[in-house]
């Protein structure tokens, strides 16, 4: 869902700005799944986690002032992490914050929902977003996917590997914007997974394609290859080329 089809780090970077002021350049926005699984932690990973966050604070006081203060303008990674806190915060306070997202292409999840309709195809939305105020992580997602034109969504909110969830709904295709979300389906299931890498990270794209993992620049880009796997699938000389243009192997 987030980075994929509903635009999670312009709303997040959004509430940093009115929380704690405008982000660094080195800032990126928070990940859902990263803060679903801290929310599941036991206390012992969570006592690694943070005693791991210190030595990297320390690691950074002390090559400050080995510079002599000339990195003061940096933001310390206990900075980063008391901002990200704030910001996760506010998240779970808004009530159905999940449905409030923009979409990071207007048009695709409709495009998704004709493409189903046409070439018979079950679609799953699958997502690790922790829990906010309001209604359930499941709901907020199926009511901002009807809103966004596609009705009766089957959405799955799970928790731990993506391949797992691949295997056992014995997907043929899968599209992400996280590679090891990718490596746990090449791994783990039969699907094909389709990687979205931002147009200049050549070294991301080239590194997935190795792996067999396909690779796109957009939503759009990924909808279109999909539809032609589909019109292809009865002529496999089509769909081998198809394959060896993406990335699959």
């Amino acid at each position: 869902m987030d980075g994929v089809l509903a635009d999670f780090a312009a709303a997040y970077h959004e509430i940093e700005t009115r929380l704690v002021g405008p982000s660094t350049p080195s800032t990126r926005a928070g990940n859902p799944e990263e803060e679903a699984s801290e929310e599941s932690e036991d206390e012992e990973t969570a006592r690694t986690r943070a005693k791991a966050e210190e030595e990297a604070r320390k690691t950074e006081d002390a090559a400050r002032q080995a510079e002599g203060g000339r990195r003061k303008k940096e933001v310390r990674p206990s900075e980063h992490r008391r901002r990200r806190d704030l910001v996760w915060q506010a998240i779970q306070e808004t009530p159905d914050f999940w449905t409030t997202l923009k979409p990071l292409d207007p048009t695709a999840v409709g495009r998704i929902h004709e493409m189903m309709v046409r070439h018979r195809w079950e679609v799953f939305f699958i997502t690790q977003r922790p829990a906010t105020d309001g209604d359930t992580v499941q709901r907020q997602t199926q009511r901002w996917l009807v809103e966004q034109g596609f009705d009766l969504p089957s959405v799955l909110v799970i928790a731990g590997s993506r391949g797992a969830a691949a295997g056992a709904l014995r997907l043929d295709y899968h599209v992400d914007d996280n590679a090891k979300n990718c490596i746990d389906i090449k791994s783990e299931s039969g699907a094909k997974p389709l990687l979205i890498v931002d147009p200049s990270d050549d070294m991301t794209a080239i590194s997935a394609r190795r792996l067999g993992i396909g690779t796109a620049t957009t939503i759009d880009e990924c909808l279109t290859i999909l539809e032609q796997a589909s019109v292809n699938r009865a002529q496999p000389n089509l769909l081998h080329r198809l394959a060896k243009l993406v990335g699959w192997h």
